[in-house]
């Protein structure tokens, strides 16, 4: 059976630069490898069900003329995907189980996470909800009126988590709306947005986008994903301080990845980065083990290693949870 793939909003011909910006992303390993000016050849790339989908300011971060750039292979498709591998599934999170209403996912205690968009703005290789069924399990607009009138029934919920896909793919206007319906539920303190568009799209932090998190009255955090120090230019970095001066609390979140940043010198330099920007180095996940993504993998000991090896580097507030999501769990499993 094919792969469920989720779908990416088409710009509007009035739309926001951003929105323009995404509607020009490489869908295309031709394409990409005529930008990085290598041959197809250079790439084992695979005709995925899971497609290309990469934005052109991330692609311009990419150092030419070299098939393992570590921003290239968090996006290429290639044949390891097609393997399938003990231990790999397609819901390694057991997410479906979770579903508390239609767009709503609660999994931990006082907390939880609204499914506002289907889409993403580039296509991870590593995306644990890469097979998920989003449109089936409410990543609609209808699906977030039921998941938020389900928080609403909820007095033990404090916290909402916009995810998806990824909620800033909603445009400014929409994502207002479901900013206004979660301050109106009197139960809820907090406001919590995972995102990657401000690392691969930073058009999207837009002046709207700022008004919204500043006219709130919930407390306001925005956990980004980088990966790699080299994602980190000047663009995001501006962006990341447009952010911040909502305010909102900006953390991020990374997923160890073999062959991408499973060195220590790699993840030192991603945390000092992050700590020059007034970002949280916060999670170092473990691979969650979907189908397909096995040749990610970096084993516990090695990663126990790896954090060991910061923790000797780094000032303890740079240092971040080596984390693994096991399904059951109350609450994200720290190693180490």
């Amino acid at each position: 059976m094919p792969r469920s793939i989720a779908p990416v909003e088409s710009a509007r011909e009035h739309g926001a630069p951003w929105q323009h910006e995404l509607a020009k992303a490489v869908r295309d390993v031709d394409e990409l490898c005529r930008l990085l000016g290598l041959s197809v050849g250079d790439l084992p790339a695979a005709a995925a069900v899971f497609p290309l989908l990469v934005p052109r300011s991330f692609v311009a971060r990419m150092r030419p003329r070299d098939p393992r750039d570590p921003l290239l292979l968090q996006v290429l498709p290639t044949p390891a995907e097609d393997g399938v591998v003990a231990g790999f599934t397609t819901d390694p999170l057991r997410e479906r189980d979770a579903i508390a209403a239609p767009g709503l996912v609660h999994k931990y205690h006082g907390r939880a996470l609204v499914l506002a968009a289907a889409g993403c703005a580039v296509n991870c290789r590593y995306c644990f909800r890469r097979d998920f069924p989003y449109v089936e399990h409410g990543a609609t607009r209808a699906g977030v009126a039921m998941a938020l009138e389900a928080v609403a029934a909820d007095a033990e919920l404090h916290e909402v988590i916009l995810s998806g896909g990824d909620p800033l793919l909603l445009d400014d206007e929409r994502l207002g709306e479901v900013v206004r319906r979660i301050e109106a539920i009197s139960h809820v303190r907090r406001l919590r947005i995972h995102t990657r568009l401000p690392i691969v799209l930073p058009a999207r932090v837009t002046d709207g986008l700022v008004a919204i998190l500043r006219g709130t009255r919930l407390a306001s955090v925005v956990v980004i994903h980088a990966n790699h120090p080299a994602e980190l230019d000047d663009d995001v970095a501006a962006a990341c301080a447009r952010l911040a001066s909502a305010p909102a609390i900006l953390l991020n979140q990374s997923v160890l990845l073999a062959g991408v940043n499973d060195s220590a010198d790699i993840l030192a330099a991603l945390s000092e980065r992050l700590v020059e920007m007034g970002i949280v180095p916060y999670y170092l996940h473990l691979l969650d083990r979907v189908l397909g993504t096995a040749h990610f993998e970096v084993g516990e000991e090695v990663a126990r290693g790896l954090l060991d090896a910061l923790r000797r580097r780094l000032p303890g507030y740079a240092v971040p949870r080596l984390a693994r999501e096991v399904p059951g769990e109350p609450a994200k499993v720290w190693i180490g």
